[in-house]
């Protein structure tokens, strides 16, 4: 059975970041390099960057399956635009396929919009490809594209997609 779980102790924190650093360093080495994906782990994905995240509003959500942590996500409500921002959605690579993504995306929209949220969005690397394949097939649409400088000479290069809801 599956679940999701909001995340709210320390030890829930550590297991985001421990199961951040196997996607991450399986998913996005080879589109990022080793270099970029240990930045961004330390970065952002850290349980020191992740506590830091809760205390602004963020809102982190782990998935299990069989008392297994297999994916979490992290989201941002504003409610002055309408709008969910989705900052991760990340699964085990094992796990990929058997429908965890589409549980952790339909927890997103449903509580979207229990909160009045008409919109959620996200970016996305733009050569992470069967990741926006995957966005496209669940109602997502292209909207801009940002590039930005995220500090020690590495620069985010992605898509930001949308989805009304």
């Amino acid at each position: 059975m599956d679940n999701i779980l909001k995340v709210e102790s320390n030890s829930q924190v550590d297991a985001v970041a421990k199961l951040a650093r196997e996607i991450w360093q399986q998913h996005f080495t080879p589109i990022i390099g080793d270099a970029q994906v240990e930045y961004m782990l330390t970065k952002f994905q850290s349980s020191k960057a992740i506590a830091s995240q809760l205390d602004e509003g963020w809102e982190y959500y782990i998935a299990t399956r069989e008392k297994d942590y297999v994916g979490y996500t992290g989201i941002v409500p504003n409610v002055s635009c309408g709008k969910m921002l989705i900052s991760k959605i990340y699964v085990k690579d094992r796990i990929r396929g058997s429908g965890v993504g589409n549980l952790l995306l339909d927890f997103i929209e449903d509580t979207s919009k229990a909160r009045g949220l008409n919109t959620v969005w996200l970016t996305v690397n733009r050569y992470n490809e069967d990741t926006i394949k995957w966005y496209y097939r669940h109602g997502f649409v292209t909207v801009d594209e940002v590039k930005k400088d995220i500090g020690a000479g590495f620069i985010m290069d992605d898509f930001i997609m949308e989805k009304k809801i």
